[in-house]
């Protein structure tokens, strides 16, 4: 292959290059991204980045230097308008680039407020880009009065940074309990509890209505009539796969472009990786969204575009920061039908739920308490669970569940 194009400059596309170059090939490298940026890290920049806590070269995943000692030829702040399959074309504003293999890891974008309910208004920003956290920084201060719409995770982790930072703030969330979609009640009381024990005005079962404000939102009026001043909002709503490039040359889609287990898609010479993509696991599909997954879905990705002929295993680990307490996530919930809770880690507070279908663990939430995380990770990856009287009993070690 005289040519390999990869379209989308985050984790997974620049995981892609990397694994490629050191894997031995040799032959011509692009890296398309619609961002000015080099490649960077999202995770730090809903929490230290936005706390001006770390530099923005310190998001880089690497130096500039490093893609040109590697022949990666970068085209960022550009938009890959259309690709064709039969023709083995990209087609962007500057003009038209052949490729022999062509890697989509185009990410995924954030739900925004429609304009309908003022989500147009300025003052009201997604948590997804560089340039949405730069836009959102100056309106985390002291004195003012966040609203912050969705209960999920990305939402709370916007609530305490701006709750570090002093400001008052409003979480609605429209499901009956937080993080709905994603873990247990158990998980979702221990959080609400910590936001509201730090002074997060949490409203369930709450919608908006819509946003008011001459150009700038100063207000919100909720479903149910109440009336709120504001001076900025988030929408922390969710983020859906980028697949306009892929539906518009005809690949298949199952959320998200649809690819098999080394990672094809059903356009011969076209592979994907990342937030983009759904793949197969345990007899149905999946497309999950986290930093460990983009890396290794893109690493093995790139060794099967050299001919490795590699299925690729998800082992499904997540993280999450807010105030004082890391939340570590393994393993997928999916199915579970009870859910085991352990108290007690050497980090006062720390609690593990342990989701469980049937006898077999399935998952683990562990919320300031890394040896039960460790540990269940590894039991997860191994296929082996422990018995769930056992995961109770805090008089019986973490490590000997293993």
């Amino acid at each position: 292959m005289d040519h390999i194009a990869v379209i989308g400059a985050g984790q997974a596309g620049a995981s892609v290059v990397e694994t490629l170059r050191k894997e031995g090939y040799d032959g011509r490298l692009t890296l398309w991204g619609e961002e000015p940026e080099l490649p960077y890290q999202r995770p730090p920049l809903s929490k230290a980045y936005l706390l001006g806590e770390m530099a923005r070269e310190r998001l880089h995943l690497r130096p500039a230097a490093f893609y040109e000692e590697n022949r990666v030829e970068l085209h960022l702040g550009t938009r890959i308008d259309a690709i064709d399959p039969d023709a083995r074309t990209l087609t962007h504003a500057g003009g038209t680039e052949g490729w022999d293999a062509l890697v989509l890891a185009t990410g995924s974008a954030p739900r925004r407020l429609p304009g309908a309910v003022g989500g147009d208004l300025d003052g009201v920003f997604a948590v997804r880009t560089l340039a949405d956290i730069d836009a959102l920084a100056p309106h985390i201060r002291e004195d003012g009065h966040l609203l912050v719409v969705g209960g999920g995770y990305i939402g709370l982790e916007a609530a305490a940074v701006a709750r570090n930072r002093g400001m008052r703030v409003t979480l609605l969330e429209a499901a009956p309990r937080l993080l709905s979609r994603v873990s247990c009640r158990d998980t979702a009381t221990w959080f609400a509890d910590k936001h509201r024990a730090m002074g997060v005005d949490i409203r369930e079962a709450a919608t908006l209505e819509r946003l008011t404000g001459d150009g700038h939102v100063t207000g919100a009026t909720l479903s149910d009539g109440t009336k709120l001043s504001v001076d900025a909002v988030v929408a922390g709503i969710g983020i859906v796969p980028s697949t306009t490039l892929a539906e518009a040359a005809g690949l298949t889609l199952a959320d998200g472009i649809a690819v098999d287990a080394q990672g094809r898609t059903s356009a011969d010479g076209i592979w994907a990786a990342g937030d983009c993509c759904s793949f197969p696991h345990r007899g149905g599909r999946v497309r999950l969204e986290s930093v460990p997954h983009a890396i290794h879905q893109a690493e093995t990705v790139a060794r099967n575009l050299l001919g490795a002929a590699e299925d690729y295993v998800a082992k499904p680990w997540f993280w999450s920061d807010q105030y004082d307490v890391k939340l570590q996530i393994a393993g997928l919930n999916t199915g579970f039908d009870r859910v085991i809770v352990r108290d007690g880690s050497d980090i006062e507070g720390g609690r593990s739920h342990w989701y469980f279908a049937g006898d077999r663990l399935l998952a683990v939430d562990a919320m300031n308490d890394p040896r039960a995380y460790m540990v269940g990770k590894r039991l997860i990856e191994a296929g082996r669970s422990p018995d769930p009287d056992a995961v109770a009993d805090r008089a019986v070690p973490i490590k000997s569940l293993m």
